[in-house]
């Protein structure tokens, strides 16, 4: 029988960010200018680095990586979420929920990583300033690029994997405005321990790892910044990373709180509300935050406007 309603299990309904009438038309308008902002600065991010020569560094180059996996994963996201909005019921196909679901893995663990590629960045530029040219060269940064995509695709693919499994026959409301991990699994009508023990292992593994990557970096940054004398260095130390820090403090206090607290009807509804900040407005303030906050940047805009 489980079968049978698994093979009749065809579509969803996703239940959007909020019910209430009176906020579906300001949120889809609200929604719309946060998407097209985050295209927008996200382009022109990835276009000033590339039209730049003197952004052509290590640090820029996994920026400009950042950019396109921001980009992606909104893209992946925000434009089902509008649906939501003005249409009565917002149905999404099984192909297109997995489909959903694969892709929005595999950018945001590739922003985990990515992150963690950007503090080492960091380090190694404060903290061996003199060995950086060799530790950090191209195809060092070419493959740390690689190695980031590689672990979205590994842990987008097992988690994939074991949703593909899943028999669902239950109510077909999912009870988020995106297909993802946590929701699905409630409307199943089958064992789903295995999916509870691979997110377990590859949370730790695709949270904690890059993690505790950020927080080593970060207090070898601390320490060799507070053995600089001059005020001045220390300004300078400290503002290369401010950029980073605001970034990763945004995307990984958001995702913690979703993704690191007990399911529960009343939890899955704060972390529809909390994933909006990393899933949506994250993507839309990193190139704000990195643009307005860096001066080689705003040297290289202006040089390109005039």
């Amino acid at each position: 029988m489980a079968a049978g309603n698994h093979s009749k299990m065809t579509e969803f309904i996703l239940a959007g960010l909020t019910e209430t009438p009176e906020l579906q038309l300001p949120l889809f308008l609200f929604f719309l200018g946060v998407y097209v902002v985050t295209v927008v600065g996200n382009l022109s991010m990835i276009t000033l680095i590339r039209l730049s020569s003197h952004l052509h560094t290590p640090m820029y180059y996994f920026l400009s990586s950042l950019s396109f996996i921001d980009l992606c994963y909104s893209t992946v996201i925000t434009p089902k979420m509008l649906v939501s909005f003005v249409t009565e019921k917002n149905i999404i196909s099984y192909p297109e929920c997995i489909t959903q679901l694969y892709f929005f893995l595999f950018f945001i663990m590739s922003e985990c990583h990515m992150l963690a590629v950007m503090a080492y960045d960091r380090y190694v530029a404060i903290c061996k300033p003199l060995l950086y040219n060799v530790t950090v060269s191209y195809q060092v940064c070419s493959w740390l690029v690689v190695e980031v995509y590689m672990m979205g695709l590994i842990g987008a693919t097992a988690h994939t994997g074991c949703m593909l499994r899943v028999v669902f026959c239950k109510d077909k409301i999912v009870n988020h405005y995106f297909c993802d991990l946590f929701p699905l699994p409630e409307i199943s009508c089958s064992s789903t321990y295995i999916n509870e023990v691979v997110i377990l292992c590859f949370s730790k593994f695709n949270f904690l790892a890059p993690t505790l990557t950020i927080l080593c970096s970060y207090v070898s940054i601390i320490a060799s910044v507070l053995q600089i004398h001059s005020t001045e260095g220390r300004s300078k130390a400290f503002s290369t990373c401010s950029s980073h820090i605001l970034a990763v403090t945004i995307f990984y206090g958001s995702a913690a709180f979703v993704y690191l607290q007990p399911s529960n009807v009343s939890s899955m509804d704060q972390g529809k509300v909390s994933s909006v900040f990393y899933t949506i407005l994250v993507p839309m303030l990193n190139p704000l935050i990195y643009s307005l906050r860096n001066e080689a940047v705003k040297v290289a805009l202006n040089k390109i406007i005039e």
